[in-house]
């Protein structure tokens, strides 16, 4: 379980590809802090690390992870979103964040607010949906949703968020992983089954 509260940003040092998966070796400043199996969020995807040392660790994704995240647009060199899980004695930040990736979206604008930014994406069409002042992860940062249309939702960003994660590193046409939120997520499907 997560926050959406990055708390590092990563860098793509190596990709290998074995069949149908992927290994990424990211290079972080957490990384003398992880260990083997433990679980960490990429861009708001939660995956497990096969091996690690002071500078760098390598995590696999499989088929599944490559088709419903924008893992699979990676490449050496990118910055990504790092998030270890949550510990029970903390406080809970951001929202409660599964690090299963629904959906990925497309941005279609990015606006500077005098200081601030508002992103808007748009995604495919899905059983869940976007609430005004809700919340939602958008490559693993807990945002909370300005305005909300059918399959599109707009974002506004702190410059601390801008700076400190990978998302002022989007444009036009990127895509992003999207998490909807949790709550949400299970009053849809209650409802669809008691229609």
């Amino acid at each position: 379980m997560f926050t959406g509260i990055v708390e590092n940003v990563g860098t793509v040092v190596a990709i290998e590809v074995e069949q149908s998966n992927v290994h990424f070796t990211i290079e972080s400043d957490v990384a003398k802090e992880l260990s083997i199996d433990q679980s960490i969020a990429h861009n708001g995807a939660c995956l497990t690390v096969v091996s690690c040392n002071e500078r760098s660790y390598t995590v696999t994704a499989i088929d599944e992870t490559l088709q419903k995240t924008n893992l699979g647009n990676w490449n050496i060199g990118d910055s990504i979103n790092l998030e270890r899980c949550i510990q029970l004695n903390g406080r809970l930040d951001g929202h409660m964040v599964q690090g299963h990736v629904d959906t990925v979206g497309i941005v279609t604008s990015i606006c500077n607010e005098n200081g601030s930014y508002v992103i808007e994406i748009q995604y495919e069409n899905t059983d869940y949906i976007t609430v005004s002042k809700g919340s939602i992860t958008v490559n693993g940062i807990s945002l909370t949703v300005v305005k909300s249309d059918k399959n599109l939702f707009s974002v506004a960003i702190i410059p601390y968020t801008w700076e400190h994660t990978n998302i002022h590193k989007l444009q036009i046409g990127s895509k992003v992983n999207l998490e909807f939120d949790i709550i949400g997520k299970y009053i849809a499907a209650y409802l669809d089954k008691v229609k």
